[in-house]
C-alpha cells in the first residue's frame, strides 16, 4: 500500500496560540483521524538560523529539535496541510511517498 509520510521539523519550545506546538499539532492530527503519528526528540541539530541546539550539559537554554512524523493517505494528509502551515511558521514541513509493508 502506498501512502504519504508528513514530517514536521520544529523545536521543543515552539508555540502555537499559547500551547506547545508539537502537542497542538498532535491534537490536530489525532482529531483529523490520521492513522499514525510519532514525535521524535533530537539530541542535537540546527535549522534555518544555523544556531546549533544540543542536549550537552555545557549549554543552557537549549531548544532541542523535534520531528513529528504522520503516515496516512495523501488525501487525508493534504487535507490538514493548511492548518499545519499556520501552526509551523518557522519550521520545515516535508511530504514523501512511503510504502507500507505491514
Amino acid at each position: 500500500m502506498v501512502s504519504k509520510i508528513l514530517k514536521i521539523y520544529l523545536n521543543e519550545n515552539s508555540k502555537f496560540e499559547g500551547k506547545v506546538a508539537h502537542e497542538a499539532i498532535l491534537e490536530l492530527l489525532r482529531g483529523a483521524g490520521i492513522s499514525g503519528v510519532t514525535v521524535l526528540h533530537g539530541i542535537e541539530g540546527y535549522g534555518v538560523h544555523n544556531e546549533i541546539h544540543t542536549a550537552s550539559i555545557l549549554r543552557l537554554g537549549t531548544q532541542l529539535p523535534l520531528i513529528i512524523e504522520a503516515v496516512d493517505s495523501e488525501e487525508k494528509i493534504r487535507e490538514i496541510l493548511p492548518n499545519i502551515r499556520k501552526m509551523v511558521p518557522e519550521g520545515l514541513v516535508t511530504l514523501q511517498e512511503v510504502e507500507i509493508i505491514y
